[in-house]
């Protein structure tokens, strides 16, 4: 019998994810990227205990190869900007009651999945332009030709056009009203420091040692949509945090000898359902979240466990669509809703409000934190038998 074909339009995380999952199960799949080459674009990245089962469940090796990369982030809770401890966390309870937390750059994690796809099954420049249907299969036309699938799987980001194109009623991306830069620094003398985040007003910076005594470091504040640093990236950063905490203005200053990515923080309203007939939804695409709980890249991992795991057990693929959707949406979504409240307490601006968040913070005890995370990591890979 022929093998089942996948068309995955993405090469990032969540569509090499896929890729990896899907061949493994003896599907013939092809992977589109609308970049010249396959590549990630970004700085660190967070794979709680749930990422790293399904790393394991999407393919043999991964989660070893994956570990392998990154050690234990050293969590070390919040701050006020003055450096008084609002809440503290130690890493060996972290890592008891919620499971080990890998920190490693997202080229590094890109780089190993890319690794652990057949390179014939990788098309770069090519582009999404339409996408039919005639009930048995999926046809993708694309700058570079055309595919042709009994599966098509929508990997292409916040700004999918798989979903534009077959979800035309779906609202756009929801501005979350603050924005990020991120970056890491290049290796400090002494090795980085444990990390966590500082919280201000409407201003909060993060910081998580990598490898190599690198540190990747992030901020956030509260600004108009598409607004950029009139004099550079570097010099707002050091207008908004040069006079916090130690660590921080070091960290900021390493940042002016290093790539420093600014974007806007968006999330994705309610899409219902993530699968219509051959064609679903994964990652970014189906339900972007704001970078609170450090989930996006998890719950993708997650999604392409699920995929796979349903395409094994269901031999028709748009019953396991269905299944997937049933497995997958209410759980990213509630999600995608905390991850958004965390952000909006964070983002908190008044000085009422701030003040009151702050001492709230010192009260609540650490494990109770720990316990409101639990649902969140605890997610088992779904049964394909």
């Amino acid at each position: 019998m022929a093998a089942r074909t996948a068309v995955v339009v993405g090469g990032g995380i969540s569509g090499l994810a896929t890729a990896i999952a899907l061949s493994g199960r003896g599907w013939d799949v092809r992977v589109l990227e609308r970049a010249p080459e396959f590549a990630e674009v970004g700085a660190g990245i967070s794979l709680w205990s749930n990422a790293l089962r399904a790393l394991e469940a999407i393919g043999p090796g991964i989660a070893d190869k994956v570990r392998g990369l990154g050690g234990a982030e050293l969590y070390g809770g919040i701050q006020h900007r003055n450096g008084r401890w609002l809440t503290r966390a130690d890493a060996v309870e972290l890592t008891r009651r919620l499971g080990p937390v890998l920190m490693l750059h997202r080229a590094d994690l890109l780089r190993t999945l890319l690794d652990a796809v057949a390179p014939e099954a990788l098309v770069a420049g090519a582009e999404v332009t339409g996408v039919g249907f005639d009930g048995k299969s999926v046809t993708v036309t694309h700058t570079g030709g055309e595919g042709r699938g009994d599966l098509l799987v929508g990997a292409d980001g916040i700004r999918s056009t798989v979903r534009r194109l077959v979800w035309p009623d779906m609202a756009p991306p929801r501005y979350a009203g603050y924005t990020a830069w991120r970056w890491v620094t290049p290796p400090l003398p002494g090795g980085p420091d444990g990390g966590g985040e500082t919280w201000g007003a409407g201003t909060r910076f993060g910081r998580a040692p990598l490898p190599d005594h690198r540190m990747y470091c992030y901020a956030t504040a509260n600004t108009p949509e598409g607004v950029t640093g009139p004099t550079g990236e570097v010099a707002e950063l050091r207008a908004r945090f040069a006079k916090w905490h130690d660590p921080i203005p070091a960290l900021v200053e390493a940042a002016a000898g290093t790539e420093v990515l600014r974007h806007d923080i968006y999330e994705l309203p309610d899409v219902r359902p993530y699968a219509r007939g051959r064609v679903v939804l994964l990652g970014d695409a189906a339900h972007a979240m704001t970078p609170n709980l450090g989930q996006g890249a998890c719950q993708a991992l997650e999604d392409a466990a699920t995929l796979g795991a349903v395409l094994a057990r269901d031999g028709d693929v748009v019953p396991a669509l269905v299944r997937y959707d049933r497995l997958r949406r209410e759980r990213t979504q509630d999600i995608v809703k905390r991850s958004r409240q965390m952000g909006a307490m964070g983002q908190w601006s008044s000085p009422v409000a701030v003040a009151v968040r702050d001492r709230l913070l010192a009260l609540v005890p650490v494990k109770i934190a720990m316990r409101t995370l639990a649902p969140v990591v605890s997610w088992q890979p779904p049964d394909q038998r």
